[in-house]
């Protein structure tokens, strides 16, 4: 995910980074349409006695809030698998953080509340799928009652309550800055384009892709998108294009140099892909998964001495990745150092972001506790 300003003119022109005809038809509708609307089992919910009680009580605001994340009620969980539209998210009882502020403001928007979407500003979160590497941002949302245009105009009659999917103590110390619902509308389409391409169905991810560059143009990380796609088609004149068409809207993006110096040098432009990874390794001397790399290296060679050290960094600069925990639990074991190694795979638990990892971490866990004073033999 990513943000950008809709006032921005947009400097290359669409043709030279869209190829409809490199690509079968979209198996399915892709676009927004149906981002925010209520299915027939959310209305219902809607119009259940137990949610109409809540709102009584609390009000449309906190009482949405009670309704959909506290105990007791539906207990929405986060799940970062998948990007799910609202009825999904609702169907699913989960969803990433992007998900769950689209369904909230789905019900929101229904209840005639007003609705406000922030861009949180920290760190880009790191995962990766077998050879695909994604960075994700952080959304929320704030809502409340309509306001006349005075009441903007003044600092509006009372404050906006905000729905963050972070732990409180950690949203409250983040700055953000509003963004559009179109820019949610392309952030969706472009998380659905990188879901499908981390499954190898390219003709789908292409066609989201598209859909998030045409309806935000100024939006940078969809073209990014498209070149991963044109890269792994085969089209790295393509590719080529759309990382260009990135560092033109976002000129500091070590993410698109990072793609376009092999596509460079694939295309026969050897000067220009050497000068680019000399500028990248400035930018950016220790990308993210670095020490984490020459970790997984060092446990193929049984140093795990070296392997502990190596993720440990890694985990000081990147302490909510679950991998890097897990990783580091496996080089404490292997040393035999139990505890740690347990405490290790206990924080890769706590910061797992998917069901899957959840079910091994815990697998993991348990067998590690069952282990309590035996000596480690093969993990």
């Amino acid at each position: 995910m990513g943000s950008g300003c809709a006032s921005m003119r947009v400097p290359l022109p669409l043709p030279a980074v869209l190829s409809d005809t490199s690509f079968a038809p979209a198996p399915a509708p892709v676009g927004p349409d149906q981002l925010f609307a209520l299915s027939p089992a959310m209305r219902a919910y809607l119009d259940s006695p137990e949610f109409r009680s809540v709102l009584r009580r609390l009000g449309p605001e906190r009482g949405l809030v009670e309704a959909l994340y506290t105990k007791g009620e539906l207990k929405l969980e986060y799940d970062a698998s998948v990007t799910r539209n609202a009825a999904e998210t609702f169907d699913a009882r989960m969803g990433n953080c992007l998900s769950l502020v689209v369904m909230t403001a789905a019900f929101a928007k229904h209840l005639g509340l007003e609705v406000q979407y922030q861009d949180v500003m920290i760190d880009e979160t790191w995962t990766r799928s077998a050879s695909l590497y994604f960075a994700s941002t952080h959304v929320n949302l704030s809502m409340g009652k309509r306001r006349t245009a005075q009441a903007r105009t003044i600092g509006g009659e009372e404050r906006m309550l905000t729905i963050d999917f972070l732990p409180p103590e950690d949203s409250a110390r983040y700055n953000t800055h509003v963004i559009e619902e179109r820019m949610i509308e392309a952030m969706f389409m472009n998380n659905r384009a990188a879901e499908a391409l981390a499954e190898n169905r390219l003709d789908e991810a292409y066609w989201w892709a598209r859909a998030a560059v045409l309806h935000l143009p100024t939006y940078s990380t969809p073209y990014n998108t498209l070149g991963v796609i044109y890269q792994r088609h085969g089209d790295q004149l393509l590719a080529e294009r759309a990382f260009k068409a990135t560092l033109t809207l976002e000129p500091e993006s070590t993410i698109a140099m990072h793609n376009l110096v092999p596509v460079l040098s694939k295309l026969g432009k050897k000067e220009e892909s050497a000068a680019l990874a000399a500028r990248l390794a400035t930018l950016e001397p220790t990308p993210p998964y670095h020490y984490f790399h020459k970790a997984i290296k060092a446990l193929e060679e049984l140093r795990y001495a070296d392997a502990r050290d190596l993720l440990n960094k890694e985990v000081r600069r990147a302490p909510f990745n679950h991998e890097f925990h897990f990783w580091l639990a496996i080089a404490h074991w292997r040393l035999g150092e139990a505890g740690p190694a347990r405490d290790e795979l206990a924080l890769a638990l706590d910061n797992s972001t998917t069901h899957a990892a959840t079910e091994r971490y815990s697998a993991k866990l348990a067998f590690l506790r069952s282990q309590t004073g035996k000596r480690q033999r093969a993990y």
